[in-house]
């Protein structure tokens, strides 16, 4: 291979020399960062990380996280220069419309990329999620003699991830948890877009980590590769999530602007990039990479198919010794659902009296837990509330015995989120995270990506109106259903009663992007239903729940979760007094979207057939799905303190008014 120290500083010229010139040739990007972590990343992809160009895929292949996504140029000329499937080609094209390189690194896009990234802190979110999907995939699948999980998760954060919130949040679960194969490298450059850290942030960022229960190694020069291995060794070598601080200099070895926020977010100039390559004794060519570096790639793709062989010989043998658990392995990471996992899901009773859907949630949600043993989740410390534990399985703690199934998250909903999507990049998890809907918007920055991913994440959401009550505006949602629905690629499911809950359960996991179920605090009747009224229906996002006579209807409620149970008796009334009156129950939009124009329009008819929509949230949306000439029984400002029945009384989400709106709209 030659010489390794003078490869290494050719790698790492490469990587400085790409990154100039791809900013530059776009015109926009973020040189800096990348140009001080070349030496950083040179040495995770040619030393420290267990990877396998050739299958970027594999299983047990240690995961990696930029987190600091503005320096993707960094993981684009590391894919390249390592062996992936990214061509010098790509990375000219670098942030330009349909290419591989995009502005921040984005999964299901690039070769070798394990998520996107670019809203910071998400990505140590990640990594923490990443890391508990191992550590229950490691319990669940590995045997005496047999061990078929065992990989770490990098990740490089920069100062403006350590500052955020959610990693804060992340860092401390992580901790309590014990993630040991967990390391986090700090990005110490100490300049953001506005200046230099000093403006906003003097902490020891270092002891906040300690506290959180981290082992901690500093390197004072981001250039010292061997250092930089010698810190990620002590790393490895310890129990604890690491993070291992390292001092670069942004921009280096720019001379006019190095170690400034000019380096951040900007082209470096044509003049500074001939000067900056001059001083590292390197051609001035856009784009050059030396032909000896092709060795450096070879070695890479050697060392990482002979591991990824050993795994595959590893393999072999749990297969011939465990066959059932091997089928469930490959089922796992393939991500779909088991031959007839719903055929034993809870039936409820027609019952006026009902049950509160979240109490409905949580009998299905234990009943799935049997049939698909990758389903692992938690609450942000509303598990009763929510409905939302497992039973007869343990936590995420490392002391605890058994296969984790349980997390207890903590007052933590965004580092929740995160983690979350962590755990669906993985594979092999089916992740699941509860709390109340009005604290769906701290965990929005992670759904928004979720949903930008398609990750097959699961929320459950209680306490969806103003039914909850007396705890008042601060925790009654009003927006969040309408928010919510406003996220591309997530759908929203708020159910009727107990038997919709199974039904919308079942759709949220077939569902190819994340779910969210909105559920009730207060009970609800379980419903009496014909085969036109079939719960079953609820898949297809909205339906006929009852429908007056043979000549089609004078007017159509429609409604979701709680409010179904007040158009019903509307329709009663409006019933008794001669009209013809069709009850739509509509569960989720996004399904309903999917279904061809025929069933859209037999259940929901354009035209004159006089429509009143009941749902205890802002209007917003609606009018697509009823024109805007209908009438709108909803909230258009927040809640107050006081009994449920009192607030939709006060509020007039009641079966006095939509009987009123019904018959001004038939008059």
């Amino acid at each position: 291979m030659g010489n390794p120290a003078k490869l290494d500083e050719l790698a790492i010229k490469t990587i400085r020399g790409l990154s100039m010139d791809a900013v530059q040739a776009a015109n926009s990007g973020h040189p800096g960062t990348p140009m001080a972590l070349a030496p950083l990343g040179w040495a995770l992809f040619s030393d420290l990380r267990r990877h396998d160009p050739a299958h970027p895929d594999w299983p047990d292949r240690d995961r990696f996280v930029l987190s600091c996504g503005h320096a993707s140029m960094l993981q684009y000329a590391l894919l390249h220069l390592s062996g992936y499937e990214v061509s010098l080609d790509d990375i000219r094209k670098f942030r330009q419309w349909g290419s591989l390189t995009p502005g921040h690194p984005e999964a299901h896009v690039t070769p070798g990329v394990e998520t996107t990234t670019g809203p910071l802190g998400q990505g140590i979110g990640n990594g923490v999620g990443m890391a508990m999907a191992e550590r229950h995939l490691a319990a669940r699948f590995n045997k005496p003699g047999h061990t078929l999980v065992d990989h770490r998760t990098w990740v490089i954060a920069s100062d403006g991830d350590i500052m955020e919130g959610v990693a804060s949040e992340a860092a401390s679960i992580a901790g309590h948890l014990e993630l040991g194969k967990l390391v986090v490298f700090w990005d110490d450059n100490q300049i953001t877009i506005d200046g230099r850290t000093d403006l906003s942030f003097s902490e020891d960022v270092a002891a906040r980590f300690a506290a959180y229960g981290w082992h901690t190694e500093s390197v004072d020069d981001g250039n010292d590769i061997a250092a930089i291995v010698a810190a990620s060794r002590a790393a490895v070598a310890d129990a604890r999530p690491s993070l291992i601080r390292v001092r670069t200099i942004i921009g280096d070895p720019a001379p006019n602007k190095r170690d400034s926020s000019a380096a951040h977010g900007a082209p470096l100039g044509e003049d500074e990039i001939i000067a900056t390559k001059q001083l590292m004794e390197w051609p001035t060519e856009s784009f050059f990479v030396p032909d000896e570096l092709a060795a450096a790639a070879e070695s890479i793709r050697g060392r990482g198919l002979a591991s990824y062989r050993d795994w595959e010989a590893r393999w072999e043998s749990y297969r011939q010794a465990f066959p059932e658990a091997a089928e469930d392995f490959d089922a796992a990471f393939a991500g779909g659902l088991p031959t007839d996992w719903d055929a034993d899901l809870p039936t409820f009773d027609a019952n006026p009296k009902g049950m509160p859907t979240r109490k409905a949630s949580g009998a299905v949600l234990n009943a799935l837990a049997l049939e698909l043993d990758g389903l692992v989740g938690g609450s942000a410390d509303l598990a009763g509330s929510n409905n939302s534990q497992i039973k007869g399985f343990p936590s995420f703690l490392s002391n605890a015995e058994g296969i984790p199934r349980n997390v207890d998250w903590g007052i933590r909903e965004h580092a929740m989120g995160a983690a979350m999507n962590g755990m669906a990049l993985h594979g092999g998890v089916i992740p699941y995270g509860a709390t109340f809907l009005v604290f769906s918007d701290y965990m929005r920055p992670s759904l928004r990506l979720a949903a930008l991913m398609k990750l097959h994440t699961r929320y459950i959401y209680t306490h969806d109106s103003i039914g909850l009550g007396e705890d008042g505006p601060t925790h009654q949602p009003v927006e969040q259903l309408a928010a919510l629905r406003a996220i591309p690629n997530l759908a929203l499911l708020r159910p009727a009663d107990a038997n919709e809950v199974r039904e919308c359960w079942k759709a949220a996991l077939r569902w190819d992007g994340p779910a969210a179920l909105a559920l009730t605090r207060q009970t609800v009747p379980i419903l009496d239903r014909d085969a036109l009224a079939s719960a079953e229906k609820a898949s297809r996002g909205a339906y006929t729940l009852r429908e007056a006579g043979g000549g089609g209807p004078d007017v159509i409620l429609v409604a979701t979760g709680s409010e179904v149970a007040i158009a019903l008796e509307a329709a009663d009334v409006l019933e008794q007094d001669g009209a013809a009156v069709r009850v739509v129950s509509m569960p989720c939009w996004e399904l309903f979207e999917q279904q061809d124009e025929a069933y859209q329009q037999e259940v929901l008819p354009r035209g004159k057939v006089a429509k009143v929509v009941v749902e205890a949230g802002v209007r917003q949306g609606w009018d697509r799905w009823v024109g805007n000439d209908a009438a709108f029984i909803t909230m258009d400002r927040f809640g107050a303190s006081a009994p449920y029945q009192v607030l939709y009384e006060k509020f007039g989400i009641t079966v006095e008014r939509v009987v009123a709106e019904a018959q001004r709209l038939l008059s």
